[in-house]
């Protein structure tokens, strides 16, 4: 099957928005702020996303949301994830129109997702059985987890949106890494004018991009295979992208000051969530012809 995505005018125009919007309520001083304060889930933050649609982006707009579709989620979730917005994103957007109060942010909802569930203190409600949940210490000071024994099966659209959050990311770390090539020098030269951090940059672009014809196909498609494949890749381009765009930075990417290690270590989290890439591979292995 052939799938063609390209984004219309008001596709671009939701994601522009959307930009806008995370860099007015949630630009640099206001992750640091969260940085500095882990576990602390803004209420504002959450009901300003409400107030935008972020919740309610797929409900008709008879129900009082915005009325359009899983394409269009996938580009806000891509924006959320390369301003590493923090919550329990995927589980109050996917409680829209079942939970009362999440359309509009006036409900945090939290929900076991593979083996872990993130949030689970913070959350008004939480979906799905999370007895026994066992609080674990997070690499990434935006996401407190807990582990759930015996967790079921992942929703596939909560899969797609991890793995839009992934393509935000890894579009993110590839901005950095050339922003930073472009204006550090060494030997009185940037150091983008060096092969190898030209080669690295490249490697960034390659696989985000690659990421993003995935992820955008299985918007479109919403086929498991598509999705568990949009996954690997999505979730592939942030790590070695973060992790790339650490190596173009040298020991300055490795302070507290520098983002690229925060996106590194949302993208590590993401990775596991919805079973992690076992159950993507699991699923395309089954999707092959006997």
């Amino acid at each position: 099957m052939s799938v063609r995505f390209r984004l219309d005018d008001d596709q671009r125009a939701l994601r522009e928005g959307v930009r806008e919007l995370l860099e007015r309520c949630f630009g640099r001083e206001a992750l640091r702020a969260a940085v500095a304060a882990p576990g602390r889930l803004d209420r504002a933050l959450w009901r300003t996303l409400g107030e935008a649609g972020f919740f309610a982006l797929r409900l008709p707009e008879a129900d009082g949301g915005v009325g359009l579709g899983l394409p269009e989620a996938v580009l806000v979730f891509e924006e959320a994830g390369r301003a590493l917005l923090p919550g329990p994103l995927a589980a109050t957007h996917l409680a829209a129109g079942r939970v009362p109060g999440a359309a509009h942010g006036e409900t945090v909802v939290a929900g076991a997702d593979g083996e872990l569930v993130e949030w689970l203190d913070a959350a008004d409600v939480v979906r799905g059985d999370v007895s026994g949940a066992v609080p674990l210490r997070s690499v990434d000071p935006l996401t407190p987890l807990h582990r759930v024994p015996g967790a079921g099966e992942p929703e596939l659209e909560a899969v797609l949106l991890t793995a839009a959050e992934q393509l935000g990311t890894a579009g993110r770390v590839c901005e950095l890494a050339v922003q930073h090539a472009r204006t550090r020098e060494q030997f009185g030269r940037p150091i983008g004018s060096f092969q190898a951090v030209q080669q690295l940059c490249a490697d960034l672009l390659v696989r985000a991009e690659t990421a993003r014809a995935a992820v955008y196909a299985a918007a479109v498609t919403a086929d498991p295979a598509d999705i568990a494949a949009a996954r690997l890749l999505a979730d592939e381009a942030a790590v070695r992208g973060a992790r790339d765009c650490l190596q173009v930075h040298g020991g300055m990417g490795f302070t507290w000051e520098a983002d690229v290690h925060l996106h590194l270590k949302r993208a590590w989290v993401r990775a596991r969530r919805g079973g992690g890439s076992t159950w993507s591979e699991e699923l395309l292995a089954a999707a092959l012809p006997e």
